[in-house]
C-alpha cells in the first residue's frame, strides 16, 4: 500500500469505515511488528506496543502527507517510551529478553543486530523492515541525512563482518 492508498484508507477510517482500519492493520502489522521486535527482543512487549499504536490509530486517524513514515514514527517513539519505562522500573539486565536458547527459530541476523550500536540498529530496522527512506529516518531520529547514510553503511559493513564469522 503506497502513501496515497494509505492516506485514502485513513480518511475512510476517520469517516467511520472500519473495514479501512482492518485493511491498514493487515498491511502494516508485519513490518511494524518486525521493527518493534528487533528493538525490544521481547514478543509480549512487542505485541503490547503494537496494540497501543493501533488503538491510537483506530481512535485518532491522522492526516499527514507521508502517512507510512508518520506511522513508523509512532511505532518508533512508542517503543522507545516503553523501553524507557522498563529501564526505570527494572535494571535492564534483569528484564527477560528472549535469548538464543529460548527461541527455536533464532536467526543469525537477529544475533548480529544485537552487536550493533542502538542508533545503527534502529537505522537498519527502520530502513529494511519499515521500508522508510533515509530522509524519513533522518526526521524520525532527528539526525542529519549524511549521518544517517554514514551510520547505515557502517552498520552494513559491521553486519557483513559479523555474519561472515568476524
Amino acid at each position: 500500500m503506497n502513501d496515497k492508498e494509505l492516506k485514502d484508507k485513513l480518511y475512510l477510517l476517520s469517516q467511520g469505515d472500519y473495514q479501512a482500519f482492518e485493511d491498514i492493520y493487515n498491511e502494516l502489522k508485519i513490518p511494524a511488528f518486525t521493527v518493534v521486535y528487533r528493538m525490544t527482543h521481547d514478543i509480549h512487549l512487542s505485541e503490547d506496543i503494537m496494540q497501543e499504536v493501533f488503538i491510537k490509530l483506530y481512535y485518532h486517524p491522522f492526516d499527514v502527507e507521508r502517512p507510512r513514515a508518520y506511522f513508523f514514527k509512532m511505532i518508533y517513539y512508542q517503543t522507545v517510551d516503553s523501553l524507557r519505562k522498563i529501564k526505570r522500573v527494572e535494571d535492564i539486565e534483569e528484564y527477560s529478553f528472549i535469548g538464543k536458547e529460548d527461541n527455536y527459530v533464532y536467526l543469525d541476523i537477529e544475533e548480529a543486530l544485537t552487536y550493533l550500536k542502538e542508533e545503527e540498529r534502529n537505522i537498519i530496522i527502520l530502513h529494511l523492515n519499515a521500508g522508510l527512506k533515509f530522509k524519513e529516518i533522518s526526521e524520525i531520529l532527528q539526525m542529519p541525512l549524511g549521518t544517517i547514510l554514514w551510520k547505515y553503511q557502517k552498520a552494513l559493513k559491521e553486519l557483513k563482518k559479523l555474519l561472515n564469522g568476524g
